[in-house]
């Protein structure tokens, strides 16, 4: 049977160059972009899997960059826990040269000056704040969320830093001060521990969020980003389909032309 009214041939090379076109168009989306999936089509199911990743991934990062701060906080708090120590161990020294039985009231006196002057100090040092966050309470807890869920959190300690008053104008007022003193550098000495062994989880946290950001960045990967390699022969492949078809499709058309030397 002969027909010229359908060109079986040519529309079946027509269909698979178009699918070809297709193929070859989506390989080089993909090696232009470097990603797997551009679109939903693609990879329907891959995509929504890599959404939640990425939102993760963006989840890790904020949550490392708040466990950041507050590390941040908590340096800052041990640099005015350091300085007290400075100006505790001053008021310490100043008791004990103040027992000094050769000492004048003169002599008394100026130490006392001076001790009143470092109290001053530490009480100005209570106000301290990071960000407008106070860096030390009487009783506060400040909540740090460690993962990126949420489900995991850590306390910080706003610490708290007390003045210590001492009467060191008399040898006597000096020696019942030493006790004070003495006390007030073991609870600052109690602070700074504290504060240190907080530090030392903040970072133990930190570096769990580093490893599992890389994780879920190479899960991630895997979905979502091209195989260059295989893509690359893909593209070969479906480039030679593109040439063939088109010479195919060229010969069905031409293959009607005999038609017209039977009609001579």
């Amino acid at each position: 049977m002969i027909s010229i009214n359908t060109n079986a041939a040519s529309s079946a090379a027509t269909y698979n160059l178009d699918k070809a076109n297709t193929n070859l168009q989506r390989s080089l989306n993909r090696l232009s972009s470097g990603l797997r999936i551009n679109s939903s089509v693609d990879d329907a199911g891959g995509l929504a899997v890599s959404m939640k990743l990425s939102a993760s991934i963006r989840r890790t990062d904020s949550v490392s960059a708040n466990v950041g701060n507050a590390l941040s906080f908590l340096q800052t708090q041990d640099g005015v826990l350091n300085n007290a120590n400075k100006v505790l161990s001053r008021i310490a020294e100043l008791t004990t040269l103040a027992t000094d039985v050769t000492k004048t009231t003169t002599d008394l006196a100026l130490y006392q000056t001076e001790a009143t002057s470092l109290t001053a100090q530490l009480t100005s040092m209570i106000t301290e704040k990071f960000n407008g966050i106070s860096l030390f309470t009487s009783t506060g807890t400040l909540a740090v969320r460690t993962t990126e869920d949420g489900q995991q959190s850590m306390g910080i300690t706003q610490a708290n830093l007390v003045t210590t008053t001492v009467s060191i104008s008399t040898n006597t007022g000096a020696a019942a001060a030493m006790s004070t003193v003495t006390a007030a550098i073991q609870t600052l000495a109690d602070l700074r521990a504290t504060n240190g062994s907080e530090q030392s989880r903040l970072m133990f946290a930190s570096d769990i969020l580093k490893v599992n950001r890389a994780n879920l960045e190479s899960a991630n990967s895997r979905i979502i980003d091209v195989d260059v390699a295989a893509e690359s022969t893909q593209m070969a492949r479906f480039n030679i389909l593109q040439q063939s078809g088109t010479v195919m499709l060229a010969q069905a058309n031409q293959s009607t032309q005999s038609i017209l030397r039977l009609l001579q």
